[in-house]
């Protein structure tokens, strides 16, 4: 799982200046899912994968879980590696967590992941892998092992950390027996205020050719990303275990804006960022890549939601669904394995009576309300930002497009699944195209702002996904449809379990350390941390 990871940041949605050659080669050898959502921010879409269910119904739908908030992911809900355990998986969990730490309960080895290697809160610096929240003030130390705080070597950058973790464990794995590992990566997040871009200076260099220094950090941040894809792919195959494996590529919501956290992603040609409902944020680049699939290397526009991944999965390796619970999520393995029509056709967005947020997604319709009083929509986030990185002059970068895509096949995901499929790359210009979303420019008449709840917008995305054009005026009858549907789901709704921050979690009575202060607190153990 990418972190903020733009619809526009990688190569096969069609970006000419972006090098990402072994995410790429998956996509381009597997199933790239393109009419699949997430959620619009990374506390709720981790908590939706983990446990099938809409945030409006695990009380996760305002905003994220801060690092110094009595909360986390209800203890309620059994997540999805306590099925895999059933199966006789080993559960492993390389990087973000962000789904709760204030007691030992809610953090991940607690919650049936056999090991946890990385951090607790949403997001470290990565040369030091602190984590400083920029409102309080507050600032600590966030590496784990398992339950044990984690000093690796200062200045090692932390998306190779995570990669390395990765690999140990698979090459550490007895292949005959099943695994289930979470990478949940850094990149291409910001860091801490100050510091938000960062990548090793060599691998900024690759990228000179981009003018904009922003945009050159970021684009380093994932080449170490993709980096990542290549070396895991490859560990698998080194162990015998690629041929049997299903991999899964996400991100948990759309990138940010250049104003929003510092970020340099783009979402080009889609409206909104990061935090929105528009499609840039929550729109999601993704793929599946397994040598089960039937029909590999092509574009699936079926309907997937993030919460599917579940039941998807679960079905997938052999899991009989009558085990698992109630769940939002659907079961499409057989329109990602065989290309057959999804079983859904909607899904709820997000509910957040907080902010008075709501939208919702039937068939190819998309209703919504986005209130500009949100920090993250200030109508500069709900526009459309680029670059759009298309037209740029051949002779400057040996980008895919310039080079017929020899840095696809010859990436170390691109060699590694020819092996396995050798003729598997003869239609990727035309797999290319079709993962691509083209719109014209925008209008001048397009519409400005969809900030009225009584009066949501509605956009059909199929023909309109850069959402142009509120045709609710038109379609008095559909508004009506999708409005009855959102009230029902919010009928099913909980309260947002969000909790004030409380300020005996600041590190620096805990050794400048993030931990679960709560426990300490309760056993009145105060003391007892500091002499540790």
């Amino acid at each position: 799982m990418a972190d903020d990871l733009g619809w526009n940041d990688v190569g096969f949605h069609g970006n000419n200046v972006i090098s990402t050659p072994n995410i790429d080669a998956l996509a381009y050898s597997g199933v790239i899912l393109n009419n699949y959502y997430v959620q619009p921010l990374c506390t709720p879409s981790r908590s939706a994968f983990l446990t099938g269910m809409y945030p409006i119904h695990t009380g996760l739908q305002d905003l994220v879980i801060r690092a110094a908030a009595p909360y986390g992911l209800p203890l309620n809900y059994t997540l999805f590696p306590h099925y895999l355990k059933g199966l006789g998986y080993s559960t492993r969990i390389v990087g973000k967590w962000h789904l709760g730490n204030f007691r030992k309960e809610y953090t991940p080895t607690f919650r049936d992941f056999d090991s946890h290697y990385g951090y607790w809160t949403g997001v470290i610096d990565y040369f030091n892998y602190t984590y400083a929240y920029e409102p309080n003030g507050y600032s600590g130390y966030d590496f784990r092992r398992n339950f044990k705080i984690e000093y690796p070597k200062i200045g090692t950058y932390a998306t190779d950390l995570l990669t390395e973790e990765s690999v140990k464990i698979i090459n550490e794995h007895d292949p005959s027996k099943p695994l289930f590992l979470y990478l949940a990566q850094l990149a291409p997040h910001v860091g801490n205020p100050g510091a938000r871009l960062q990548a090793p200076e060599e691998v900024i260099q690759r990228f000179s050719y981009i003018e904009d220094k922003d945009r050159r950090v970021y684009a380093a941040m994932l080449w170490k990303l993709d980096e990542s894809v290549g070396r895991v792919t490859k560990a698998l195959q080194d162990n015998n275990m690629l041929d049997n494996s299903i991999i899964v590529f996400t991100t948990d919501n759309g990138g940010g804006s250049g104003e929003q956290q510092g970020s340099a992603s783009t979402n080009w040609p889609l409206r909104g960022s990061k935090g929105t409902v528009y499609e840039g944020g929550v729109r999601g680049s993704a793929f599946v890549w397994s040598s089960l699939l039937n029909d590999p290397g092509r574009v699936s526009m079926e309907m997937m939601h993030i919460t599917d991944w579940f039941p998807t999965l679960y079905h997938a390796i052999g899991g009989s669904e009558s085990v698992l619970p109630k769940m939002d999520g659907m079961n499409v393995w057989n329109s990602i394995q065989g290309n057959s029509p999804s079983p859904r056709n909607e899904f709820v967005i997000n509910i957040n009576p907080i902010f008075n947020l709501a939208g919702i997604r039937v068939d190819d319709w998309k209703l919504f309300y986005n209130p500009i009083d949100l920090p993250t929509q200030e109508p500069k986030f709900n526009s459309w930002f680029g670059p759009s990185e298309r037209n740029f002059p051949r002779n400057n970068c040996s980008c895919s497009k310039w080079n017929d895509f020899k840095d696809v096949k010859n990436s170390l995901a691109g060699r590694t699944v020819q092996k396995l499929m050798p003729n598997i790359f003869k239609n990727i210009h035309k797999i290319r195209k079709n993962a691509e979303v083209l719109c014209t420019e925008v209008p001048e008449n397009a519409t400005a702002t969809c900030n009225d709840p009584s009066n949501p917008c509605l956009f059909n995305v199929a023909s309109d996904p850069c959402e142009y054009f509120d045709v609710s005026k038109s379609h008095p009858a559909i508004v009506k449809l999708l409005l009855n549907r959102l009230q029902f789901y919010n009928s099913t709704a909980i309260p947002p379990g969000n909790k004030p921050e409380d300020p005996r979690a600041n590190p620096i009575f805990w050794n400048n350390t993030w931990i679960n202060w709560f426990d300490y607190l309760d056993q009145n153990s105060y003391l007892l941390w500091l002499r540790k």
